[in-house]
């Protein structure tokens, strides 16, 4: 029996808005980040939509609250959720890693898993507890709908490990997920289908005049 799970990235935060490896790190929402998380709401509203799972980190949780709230359901946290350990590159930017050390950054680009940063969890770990979270999250909800709430780099490497790509291949695959964006999958046991990738749910017109999900 088929579970769909609707995969979101959360709402925009200040590391995020300046290209920094946020991780674990707990780095709350921007402004933009909380009406993108309403936006999502709106959207969520209204669908049939039977459960709601997300991140234990507080950008993930306080995106994932307002559309919990407009379903009338109580959000799951998930520890397996959280996004991957960057280590070294924790709150830094590429740039400013790459001034320090251009070869660790060389290594990273060429291949995220064998030259993952120093200190770091490696892609195909954080790919392995959240490919396992996802699988229970089917398992409970057969033939219902799951809206997930996790993390960009978090939710690439578990769709490469679903999907049978070389979980290294994730930044060239899935080179982003936009803030609230949902890209839903099917989950029957360890079979995926791939049903949609980065659907925007912030298209109605937020309070800046600008539309959501189009910042890193």
């Amino acid at each position: 029996m088929t579970a769909r799970l609707l995969l979101v990235r959360h709402g925009e935060t200040v590391w995020h808005a300046e290209n920094r490896y946020a991780g674990t790190s707990d780095i709350a929402l921007t402004e933009r980040g909380h009406r993108q998380a309403r936006a999502l709401a709106h959207w969520a509203r209204g669908r049939e939509i039977d459960a709601v799972a997300c991140s234990p980190l507080s950008r993930a949780r306080h995106t994932a609250e307002p559309a919990a709230t407009a379903l009338s359901l109580v959000p799951e946290v998930v520890e397996d959720l959280r996004e991957m350990d960057f280590g070294w590159g924790e709150g830094r930017t590429l740039a400013e890693m790459e001034a320090e050390d251009p070869a660790a950054v060389r290594a990273f680009r060429d291949d995220p898993e064998t030259g993952a940063f120093p200190g770091s969890e490696r892609p195909g770990e954080a790919a392995a507890r959240a490919v396992a979270a996802l699988r229970r999250l089917a398992a409970a909800h057969p033939d219902r709908t799951v809206l997930v709430v996790a993390h960009n780099s978090l939710l690439r490497t578990a769709l490469c490990t679903l999907l049978g790509i070389p979980v290294g291949h994730y930044r060239t695959v899935f080179p982003r997920l936009d803030n609230a964006a949902v890209t839903e999958i099917g989950v029957d046991g360890d079979r995926t289908a791939l049903r949609s990738l980065n659907v925007p749910t912030t298209d109605i017109v937020l309070t800046d005049g600008a539309t959501g999900g189009t910042r890193p």
